[in-house]
């Protein structure tokens, strides 16, 4: 069993879907779509990602089905050659490609294409074709210019990717790896730290941020009419103004809550926004823990403020004019 994390997450972690909401991917998605409007960005790794696991796929396939139709390479199945995806993932993806690109060091115990003996006892579910097909909807649909969904990459890098896909013919991994981690790289440089401030040190959508930031001015600014009036109309008893507190507190409360993105009632109760009135619950501890201690820090603050506005103006002497 995964021990909990005591860290916010990595940028990986959740491309991965290792975490949980509110840092999980759908949560990223969400983020990359409404503040960054980038999530072409998000779309191309992920479908890169995606393409890899195809290859991957359909080299399992493959290998298979080598051993099925020759049975004495049963005895050879822990050969690189033949499990380019035991190792670890970069060894495993320029593996995967080496052979895809028939560069294999035994290219006699992998043929470039999947059987197609009937009599073959393994269903190929994916074959090269489909490998392909996935190369060059990538292609076209984020790389080239004027796609449907064009991001902006160095040149030299489209330009490589191209070279490789429509002049070699190639579709194995490594053609999109450098772009891979170029897209990688801006994200976690230009999204991820806020995506972080905004889910893990926050619960609050910016349309909620400005309905607190509404709500608390205008409580803040019937709290002050009110209170000069009770002072300058000089009424009495003086207990009378500590009705004051209930304008104060709406809006000190919602003042704060605006500056920290942070609703401390819903952090308490483990209460996170998607979206503008959707709520979900939050389910990564270190984060929930977090979030619970910053609530309590907010409560504290707008207590103090709430106070001390509260006992100037039940204080300050009454004087009608």
């Amino acid at each position: 069993m995964e021990t909990p994390r005591t860290r916010l997450p990595t940028l990986f972690e959740v491309l991965s879907r290792r975490t949980l909401p509110p840092v999980d991917l759908f949560s990223f998605f969400i983020y990359m779509r409404d503040h960054q409007r980038s999530l072409d960005y998000l779309d191309f790794w992920l479908d890169v990602a995606q393409h890899m696991s195809l290859c991957r796929h359909y080299v399992r396939e493959l290998r298979r089905s080598v051993l099925v139709s020759t049975p004495d390479l049963g005895d050879r199945s822990n050969s690189p050659a033949l499990f380019p995806d035991t190792l670890d993932e970069k060894s495993s993806n320029q593996r995967l490609s080496a052979f895809l690109r028939n560069e294999t060091p035994e290219p006699g115990l992998l043929p470039s294409q999947p059987s197609t003996d009937p009599s073959s006892s393994v269903a190929h579910t994916v074959n090269r074709a489909d490998v392909r097909a996935s190369a060059e909807k990538i292609l076209y649909t984020y790389l080239l210019q004027g796609a449907e969904r064009e991001i902006v990459l160095p040149q030299p890098i489209l330009q490589s990717i191209t070279q490789a896909i429509e002049v070699d013919g190639r579709d194995d991994p490594d053609v999109f790896a450098e772009a891979k981690d170029y897209v990688f790289q801006a994200m976690e440089r230009d999204a991820f730290p806020g995506f972080l401030r905004s889910k893990a040190l926050g619960n609050l959508v910016p349309a909620s941020v400005m309905v607190r930031l509404v709500v608390g001015l205008l409580s803040m600014f019937a709290g002050f009419w009110a209170a000069f009036s009770l002072i300058f109309l000089d009424i009495k008893p003086r207990g009378t103004r500590l009705w004051l507190i209930l304008p104060f507190l709406v809006g000190v409360y919602c003042l704060i809550a605006h500056q920290y993105s942070l609703d401390p009632i819903m952090g308490l109760l483990g209460i996170s926004e998607y979206t503008f009135m959707e709520f979900y619950k939050v389910k990564e501890p270190y984060v929930r823990r977090l979030l619970i201690k910053r609530s309590i820090w907010i409560l504290a603050l707008t207590l103090l403020v709430v106070v001390a506005l509260v006992c100037l103006y039940t204080f300050v002497p009454g004087k009608r004019l």
